[in-house]
């Protein structure tokens, strides 16, 4: 069960007018970002800068994509250009996909290199695994060293 992290300002909200975007904040550096709608080229962009607008502060990102009723090649465009972005601000993320963007997934994305979960319970659990990895991953120097 997770609490949810207020934050001073609202949940923020974006619409234009083929898709909705929103973030909440269920930890104080996870963010989710949910798009409902139609994601393509009049929007893929603004997507793409609405999701990584705070990213100084986010450590883990999930795209809920589940509310995606029409996903074009901008989309996906949209989704490369995100990783691309994530991966220089060390932002690790997941993606969860509609059946819309899955189907194209499947024709852009055939070996699986975006982070896609099935669920958001799923892909919450990804992120807290890989960030326990990357914990692991720090070690105490060992005597001798630097001498």
């Amino acid at each position: 069960m997770s609490t949810a992290f207020r934050t001073p300002r609202p949940v923020d909200r974006r619409q234009n007018h083929t898709a909705a975007f929103s973030t909440r904040w269920p930890q104080p550096s996870l963010a989710v970002i949910t798009a409902i709608g139609d994601l393509d080229a009049s929007n893929a962009a603004e997507f793409v800068d609405y999701a990584l607008q705070d990213v100084e502060r986010t450590k883990r990102l999930t795209l809920d994509l589940t509310g995606v009723d029409f996903f074009a090649t901008a989309g996906f465009s949209a989704l490369h250009t995100l990783n691309v972005r994530c991966a220089s601000a060390g932002v690790q993320w997941v993606l969860v996909p509609s059946n819309a963007v899955r189907r194209l997934m499947q024709i852009c994305d055939p070996d699986s290199t975006l982070p896609v979960a099935n669920t958001m319970s799923a892909a919450l659990r990804l992120l807290a695994a890989d960030q326990r990895r990357l914990l692991k991953l720090v070690t105490e120097p060992s005597e001798g060293l630097g001498e």
